[in-house]
């Protein structure tokens, strides 16, 4: 791919997209939802840009690329903190390796000038002053502003926006005027019990299949009381079992996966029967 684009005399270097994308396994209707906002009708239509709402670990990101590949679209995701500055957002200046200054184009800004998807992952971490500065891309002006740069860089047609936000309380309220330009809400839940062990053998090929069985249990028991475990934790909890079992320090997977669950999830553990 071009690692530059020029934009009114100014050279931009562009970010790199994912290249490694999981297969997005079971609720196929929330990955149809997705792909329903990012359709357009018509010439004169615009994509909408949808937020994804659910518990850490459900795989709202994985939802994300998902959709774009299918697609066909490069996908370019970008992490939101507390920290994050619109021109993080943007375009941000470096010092180049001969002297003076590069500007780099953030996921977000690359995903515009290919024609790729945005994930901005975690969006209800990042705070007002951010999200105003996206809220000319978020309507039908589908542009933004680089003070940096001093440059207005417009959306290529094929680009698609989505973020993702968790259910948990150390996030942000996001502004109503940004929240009106952030529909529709996807909202991801746990997956069914087949479902889940299908995205465990997926991601954990090489584990023993009584190793996936009890770290199952494991994860319908947590459901069950509503306890904030995910898919996730399972995927780790099975790796972690399968490297004692690896290494002898176990006999039996059953024993592997209780010591991955006390390591895991310390004193949590002893109060979680299944």
């Amino acid at each position: 791919m071009e690692r530059t684009v020029e934009i009114d005399g100014v050279t931009l270097h562009l970010a790199q997209p994912v290249a490694r994308i999981p297969r997005w396994i079971g609720q196929r209707d929330v990955l149809l939802q997705l792909l329903a906002a990012w359709t357009k009708v018509g010439p004169e239509d615009l994509p909408l840009n949808p937020r994804l709402l659910g518990k850490p670990g459900v795989g709202k990101t994985t939802l994300a690329c998902a959709a774009a590949r299918e697609l066909g679209l490069e996908v370019y995701v970008m992490q939101a903190t507390m920290d994050t500055r619109p021109e993080d957002l943007i375009v941000s200046p470096v010092l180049a390796p001969g002297g003076g200054i590069r500007y780099m184009a953030s996921p977000l800004v690359t995903a515009m000038v290919r024609g790729g998807a945005l994930v901005l992952d975690e969006g209800n971490r990042m705070s007002e002053k951010s999200w105003a500065s996206l809220a000319p891309l978020l309507d039908h002006r589908r542009y933004v502003e680089s003070l940096v740069a001093g440059i207005r860089i417009d959306a290529n047609e094929q680009f698609r926006f989505v973020t993702t936000m968790n259910e948990d309380a150390s996030t942000y309220e996001i502004p109503e005027y940004i929240h009106s330009r952030l529909m529709p809400q996807i909202v991801v839940d746990f997956p069914e019990e087949d479902e889940e062990r299908a995205i465990l053998a997926e991601h954990v090929p090489f584990a023993d299949e009584a190793v996936l069985a009890h770290v199952l249990a494991f994860l319908r028991a947590a459901h069950g009381r509503d306890l904030r475990y995910t898919v996730r934790d399972g995927i780790n909890i099975a790796r972690y079992a399968m490297k004692v079992l690896r290494r002898g320090d176990r006999s039996s997977p059953e024993e592997a996966v209780e010591f991955a669950l006390r390591a895991a999830l310390g004193e949590d553990a002893e109060e979680l029967e299944f």
